[in-house]
C-alpha cells in the first residue's frame, strides 16, 4: 500500500514529466489559485474590520447625545459603512456651515423636524455613499468569480490535451496496454485536478462574501431610514437656565 510519501512524490514526477501544454496550464492554475487565497484573505480581513468598526460606531450612535459627538465618532471608524452614511448625511445638512457645531444648533433650533426637502437631500446623500460602500465591499469578488468559472475548463483542456497526446503515444508504439495508456492518462488528470482545488475555494468564497455584502446593503438601507426618521423628529425641549436678577 503507498504511502502519502510515495503518493506525493508520484504527483511531483507527474507534474514535472508533463509536456509543455500541461505545464503551462498547470501554471496559469497556480497563478489563479495563489491570487484566489490572497483575495479570500484580504476580503475576510475586509469584512472583519467592517462588523467590528460597525458595532463600535453604532454603539456610539446609540450613546450619543448630540450630533455633534456621533459625527466625531464617525470619522473615527471608516471602515464602517454605516459611519459612512451618517457621515455623508451630516455633512449634507451642513450645507455651508460643516462644522459640527453649526449643524448641532440648526438641528436643536428646528420644531418640527427636517423640511421634506432636506430630508431628500440626506437621503440622497446617503444612497450615494451606499453605492460606493457596496462597489467597496463588492471589490476583487469578480475574480473570484472568473476563478471558478474559469479554472475547471482550464483544467478540462489540460486533460484533453493529455488524453490526446496519450492517444497519439498509443498510435506511434501501436500497443494500448495499461502501461503504455495509464502514464499518460494520469498526467492528463492532473490538470483536471488542479482546476477544481482552484474552482472549489473561489466558490465557496465568492458565495460567501456575496451574501456578506448583501447583509450589509440591507443594514445600511435600514440605518438610512432610522437615521431619517431620527431627523423627521422634533427636537426635545430642553428648559434653559434664567438668567440673574429676573
Amino acid at each position: 500500500m503507498p504511502t502519502n510519501g510515495a503518493m506525493t512524490i508520484g504527483v511531483l514526477d507527474l507534474v514535472l514529466n508533463a509536456g509543455p501544454v500541461a505545464k503551462f496550464v498547470l501554471i496559469v492554475l497556480a497563478i489563479f489559485s495563489i491570487v484566489c487565497w490572497a483575495l479570500i484573505i484580504e476580503k475576510w480581513w475586509q469584512f472583519r474590520r467592517v462588523r467590528l468598526e460597525s458595532m463600535r460606531f453604532l454603539r456610539a450612535f446609540r450613546e450619543g447625545r448630540r450630533f455633534s459627538v456621533v459625527y466625531g465618532a464617525a470619522r473615527k471608524h471608516r471602515d464602517s459603512p454605516l459611519a459612512q452614511l451618517y457621515t455623508s448625511a451630516y455633512q449634507e445638512l451642513g450645507g455651508a456651515n460643516p462644522l459640527p457645531e453649526m449643524v448641532d444648533q440648526i438641528l436643536d433650533d428646528l420644531e418640527e423636524g427636517l423640511p421634506a426637502e432636506r430630508l431628500e437631500a440626506a437621503n440622497r446623500a446617503m444612497r450615494r455613499a451606499a453605492s460606493g460602500e457596496i462597489a467597496r465591499m463588492e471589490r476583487y469578488l469578480p475574480f473570484l468569480a472568473t476563478t471558478a468559472s474559469a479554472s475547471p475548463f482550464i483544467g478540462l483542456f489540460g486533460t484533453v490535451w493529455g488524453v490526446m497526446e496519450s492517444f497519439r503515444g498509443i498510435g506511434q508504439q501501436g500497443s494500448a496496454s495499461l502501461a503504455v495508456v495509464a502514464p499518460g492518462i494520469s498526467e492528463a488528470l492532473i490538470a483536471t485536478a488542479a482546476g477544481l482545488g482552484a474552482a472549489i475555494p473561489a466558490v465557496i468564497a465568492y458565495n460567501f462574501f456575496v451574501n456578506r455584502v448583501k447583509y450589509w446593503a440591507a443594514e445600511m438601507e435600514g440605518f438610512s431610514l432610522d437615521l431619517l426618521n431620527l431627523f423627521c423628529r422634533p427636537a426635545p425641549k430642553t428648559s434653559r437656565p434664567a438668567k440673574d436678577g429676573l
